[in-house]
């Protein structure tokens, strides 16, 4: 039960077409059937000032999602990646999925940043996706940027049935403390017993690493914060457990997630 991941640490600038040749860099580097991840806003742009947004152009952005899923099907990987989605009269940060068959899938960010509320709306459920690997199905949970700040969600997923956690974000703020994202993507690891797969943007203010981490919590690489750069890891999934889990006093305290109500006909 092995599964390959390729993260790609690029720049995530408001030019759709540098975005797109950059993310062609990353996959250019991935193998068939590799889990490959790219930034939070990666195909859009993103940035503290949303402003841009006002003037992004909806038809290049649609043409290029089209383009994304085009690679994914070529290079046969399934590909994550992070943008800023104009969908139903609102923007939404969403991470996009791409598969090898053509399917897609979208999560859409359910605990948004200040600067995105005037901005953005937010999802309302927290989904898990089964990506097709050679050997079964791999179960992932998706989480975005500040996310990483609500523990609650990660165990939510791990419940569901995640074997690994899909992390795609936008962090690069210079009076962040330095190595706290860093600790909270080992304790999401490490307290769930499942795999993370993170990236961030490459940036010189950059405060979260892109790496893997085991269900241990041991980090199994990493890339030099700031660079621009791709690694590629190979994981073992049968470390996953519920061993930690399995051993919550749910008698006295218990998680419920209420999933959102469906709209009457």
């Amino acid at each position: 039960m092995q599964t390959s991941v390729t993260i790609g640490q690029i720049p995530t600038g408001w030019n759709i077409d540098t975005n797109l040749a950059s993310i062609e860099e990353v996959v250019a580097d991935s193998k068939p059937d590799d889990v490959v991840l790219l930034p939070e806003g990666a195909l859009s742009g993103y940035a503290p000032d949303l402003s841009p947004l006002a003037t992004l152009d909806r038809a290049a952005l649609a043409e290029a999602i089209d383009t994304v899923a085009g690679i994914a099907r070529r290079r046969g990987v399934h590909l994550f990646c992070g943008s800023l989605l104009p969908e139903g009269g609102a923007w939404w940060n969403a991470a996009l999925y791409f598969a090898p068959s053509g399917d897609r899938w979208t999560y859409r960010k359910i605990n948004l940043a200040v600067n995105e509320r005037p901005v953005l709306r937010a999802g309302a459920e927290l989904p898990t996706l089964r990506v097709p690997q050679p050997w079964g199905d791999l179960v992932v949970g998706v989480q975005l940027c500040r996310e990483i700040r609500y523990p609650e969600q990660w165990q939510h997923l791990a419940r569901s049935g995640a074997d690994a956690f899909v992390y795609l974000t936008n962090a690069a703020s210079p009076e962040a403390a330095a190595g706290v994202w860093r600790s909270h993507l080992i304790s999401r690891a490490a307290e769930n017993q499942r795999f993370v797969f993170a990236v961030n943007l490459a940036d010189e203010r950059q405060h979260c690493p892109s790496m893997v981490v085991s269900p241990r919590g041991e980090v199994l690489a990493e890339l030099p914060a700031g660079e621009i750069g791709t690694l590629r890891v190979t994981v073992d999934l049968t470390q996953v457990s519920d061993w930690s889990l399995g051993q919550q006093r749910r008698d006295v305290l218990d998680l419920h997630y209420h999933p959102p109500a469906q709209p009457s006909d």
